[in-house]
Formats: C-alpha cells, structure tokens, sequence
C-alpha cells in the first residue's frame, strides 16, 4: 500500500517520468531508514544511527548489499523484515509492485503511470506494459519460490526448520534481486564447497540479472535465430563475461592460500564460477574478497561496471550498452557507415544513447574516487576504487572499506548507490533542464574537428 500510495502522490505533481523514478525511489529509501532507525529494528535496543539506517536502507532499495553493519547480529526479526521488503520493491521497482495493487484493486493504469512504468522497466513502447507487469510478478514470485525451496534443503539440515525456511526466503529474494544482503553473516563463505547452494545462487542471479523481456522472448520463441537482437546479445555477452570470469580467477587465484589454494579441486570450480557471476551486481562471496589478487580485483571492477542487462534486477552499464559500443568501434575501423549484427542495423541513436551512459558513468566514478580519497585517508585507492565502483554498480562486494567509511564517506557512497539504480541516464534526465524541440527545415553547417 506505501507503493501505490507513494506513486499516486508522485503522479499528481507536474513530474516527467524520469523524475518520478528519482523521487520515488528517495522516497522509499527515506521510509526504510525511519524504520530501520527505529530502536526495535536493532538487537541491542538503541537506534543505529540516521546515517547508518540511511545507509542500509539506500543498499536494500539499491539492491547493492554493502553493509556498515553485520545483518545477521545486529538487526531483529522487525529490522530483517524490513530490509527483505525494501529490497524485493528494489529489485522489482515500485511502480511494478504500485501497478500489482492497483490491478488488484482493480483500478485502472493511467497513461501517465505506463509512462513511468516504461523507464523503470527500460522499455521502447507503451504496448503490453501491464502485461509485462503481470509477467515480471509471476515469474519473480516462481523463480524465487523455486530457488527458497532448493536452498531449504541445505539450510534446514544446518540451522533447523524455523530458521532455515527463513534463510532459504531471504536469501533466494537476495540472489535473485541480485541484492547480495545475506544471514549467515559471513555471506555464501561456509557452503564455499556446497553444489546445491552455489548453483542455486548462480542460477538466481543470472536469471535475475537477464532481465524480463530476455526470458520471455525465450519462452515465447524457444529457438536462438528466432530471438529478438536484443535477447542475442544479452545472452552472448552475457556468456562471454562468466566464462572470461571463471578462466581469469580460476587460473590467477588457484595457488592464492588465502582464496582459492586451500580448496578441493571441485572447491576451486565453484568458487571460481561462483566470483565470475557475483560482480553481475549479485553482492555475495564464497571467498575473502580482500584477499584476491590485484589482477583478480581490476577484473572484478571492470566486471561490476558493466553489471547485469536492461529491465532487470541488476546494476552496471549494461551488457547491451557494451556491446553496442563494441560493435560501433568494430563498424569504425571496418569503415562502415552502419552498427550491424546478425542481419540487423543498429540505430545510431542508440549508440549515442551507450556513449552518454558509459559516459556519465565514468565521470561519477572518477568524481566519487577522488573524493573518497580525500575522505578516506587510510584506504588504498584500490580498495576506493573497487568500493565506488561497487556502489555505482549496485554490486555489494568490498575488500573491508565500508565499515570503516567516515560520516562523510557513507553519504557520498549513498547517493553512489542511488545514482547507480536509478541510472545515470534517467538521473540526467531527472535533473536536466527540458529544452525545445526545433523540427525545422534547417540544420547547422559542417565541420570537421580531429579525432583520434
């Protein structure tokens, strides 16, 4: 009810659609922080602090998982509940979860609310929005019920039947907003070498991180020619990226003792596949994360960045928005007019749309990387500069930093992980003055600047 009612306020203002996603989602970050400050929410009985409850509450709805305290020894049931809730309607959206009541309720969707819905689910048109909407429930609803019932039967065995109904939910929400919040206190450390739990987390990010359209185009066509170029790309990149992953740490952290040399063989394999996936903003680990290699942690960010794929769950550029970049340099230097691939032409607008993103992104990186090590003193800039690029990409993965961040520090890291939900693009448009549109007859002469 908080949802509908918050986009129906929004809807009343005067408000472009991109600045409602921004207002909203600060709205409901704000929601979860007053609960979350309150004295209940936490084990000792005393509030944790504005900054910090702004913090957590920021990374649940963010879905990005870095954490300024343990979740499993310091929230209650009531703080616990209230983080599982913020991030479900994270990696949802609200406006998905706001349209579910109102369609329950029986009420009619608004142009101007299909608007909304249409970026905050990355889509090109109006047409079958609310069915796309009722889609993305029921299949979030199978897919994480599926996943609850596979992790049951590792975590009922360990923490008995309450508590591992309990850790089997929150954590299948988790993996598959690819949130990364975890109860076990120590993240997917202590099933390092457990096949059910590693695939079952696996699994639920990657499907999680797809992206909607991408799985129901699959269920629709079943057969790879007859994908939507947008279904092909996310699945080939996306392959590539896990697989590129899993050799790179597989092969440099193999003899590391602190991370994958102590492990069996088997041990080895999952945890490797299990590092390559969680940059895919997933937010777990199976392995000390600080105690990677240097070669393993520039991979890791270069990983995060890019993140998951549109309309999903997951943070970063996004794999398309790299693999449109990708195929306008290879037209580039081929000397070809057109961004083509598999018989089909990429529209140049769209190109210029991957350039702004990869653009923006990587100015609030390096800006929020510079500031932080003015703030951060005692850090390392890798250890900055993998914690910046965490929060941009809403992945949750850090090397120690984020406990140790100064006031200032968690609030630039907070609106890090705001922007990078929301999205740079839609953040620009949020905040961009709206200029007019000139469909003239006339266009401005030519010339030529050096390049290169």
């Amino acid at each position: 009810m908080i949802t509908i009612e918050l986009g129906r306020r929004l809807n009343q203002l005067k408000l472009n659609p991109a600045q409602v996603l921004v207002l909203g989602f600060a709205g409901l970050i704000l929601i979860g922080a007053t609960l979350l400050n309150l004295p209940m929410a936490s084990q000792d009985g005393k509030s944790i602090g504005f900054v910090n409850a702004l913090f957590t509450s920021a990374s649940a709805v963010c879905v990005t998982g870095l954490v300024v305290v343990n979740t499993a020894t310091h929230w209650t049931v009531f703080g616990k509940v209230v983080i599982l809730i913020l991030l479900q309607i994270g990696g949802l959206g609200f406006m998905t979860l706001a349209t579910l009541v109102a369609l329950l309720l029986g009420r009619r969707i608004t142009l101007k609310e299909r608007l909304i819905i249409q970026e905050e689910l990355n889509q090109f048109t109006l047409s079958g929005l609310v069915k796309l909407t009722r889609y993305v429930i029921i299949s979030t609803a199978m897919i994480e019920g599926l996943g609850a019932l596979l992790l049951s039967t590792r975590f009922i065995p360990t923490y008995g039947f309450i508590k591992g109904v309990s850790f089997s939910i929150f954590h299948s929400i988790s993996a598959f907003c690819n949130a990364g919040f975890d109860l076990t206190g120590e993240s997917i450390v202590p099933f390092v070498d457990d096949v059910v739990v590693n695939l079952t987390i696996i699994f639920l990010v990657i499907v999680g991180g797809l992206g909607y359209t991408v799985y129901m185009d699959i269920s629709q066509n079943r057969k790879f020619k007859k994908f939507s170029l947008h279904t092909k790309l996310v699945l080939i990149i996306s392959a590539l990226l896990l697989l590129v992953g899993f050799l790179v740490i597989f092969i440099v952290e193999y003899n590391n003792p602190a991370t994958l040399g102590k492990l069996s063989f088997k041990g080895k394999i999952l945890a490797s596949a299990f590092q390559a996936m969680t940059p895919r903003t997933a937010g777990f680990n199976s392995i000390d994360t600080g105690a990677v290699t240097n070669t393993t942690a520039f991979l890791t960010i270069i990983l995060m960045f890019i993140g998951g794929s549109p309309g999903s769950t997951a943070g970063g550029i996004k794999t398309t928005t790299v693999g449109a970049i990708v195929l306008a340099i290879i037209s580039v230097i081929r000397g070809t007019d057109d961004v083509e691939v598999y018989r089909k032409r990429i529209p140049h607008d769209l190109v210029y749309r991957a350039l702004a993103v990869v653009g923006i992104a990587l100015a609030l990186i390096i800006f929020v990387t510079m500031i932080l090590s003015l703030t951060e003193k005692d850090a390392s800039f890798l250890d900055i500069f993998f914690e910046t690029t965490s929060a941009f990409g809403t992945v949750g993965l850090s090397r120690g930093l984020t406990p140790n961040l100064s006031v200032l520090g968690r609030l630039i890291i907070t609106l890090t992980m705001f922007a990078g939900r929301v999205g740079p693009l839609t953040m620009a448009f949020a905040f961009a003055k709206k200029q007019k549109e000139y469909k003239g007859t006339y266009r401005y002469p030519e010339e030529r600047i050096l390049v290169g």
